[in-house]
């Protein structure tokens, strides 16, 4: 049992909401091939995965690892953003610009 510690799953997906507190929700895309049709078919997935110090912001890219349950619905742990998403990079800058000078 003690090896199995290293064989846990690993899965890339993006942030699709960071609300909750120390939650995210992440959509992970799948693709496969249709049995009878043989056309590539997109199948996405929404997991909610930990976020011990809310890092992840949505529209980043992340990585998640399976883990104990953690409630109802969180199986899953965030391993580290791979990228952030640019958009959200922006509007946070921007907002703590206006935080540091504010209109008088």
């Amino acid at each position: 049992m003690s090896g199995l510690r290293g064989k846990r799953r690993r899965i890339r997906g993006v942030v699709v909401s960071d609300r909750a507190a120390k939650t995210i929700t992440v959509r992970v895309t799948r693709y496969r091939q249709h049995p009878k049709y043989g056309k590539r078919v997109r199948q996405d997935r929404k997991i909610h995965a930990h976020d011990e110090n809310d890092e992840a912001r949505a529209g980043d890219v992340v990585e998640i690892v399976e883990c104990r349950p953690m409630s109802r619905t969180k199986r899953w742990r965030l391993v580290g953003v791979i990228e952030r998403n640019p958009d959200q990079a922006v509007a946070t800058s921007a907002q703590s610009q206006a935080e540091e000078n504010p209109a008088e």
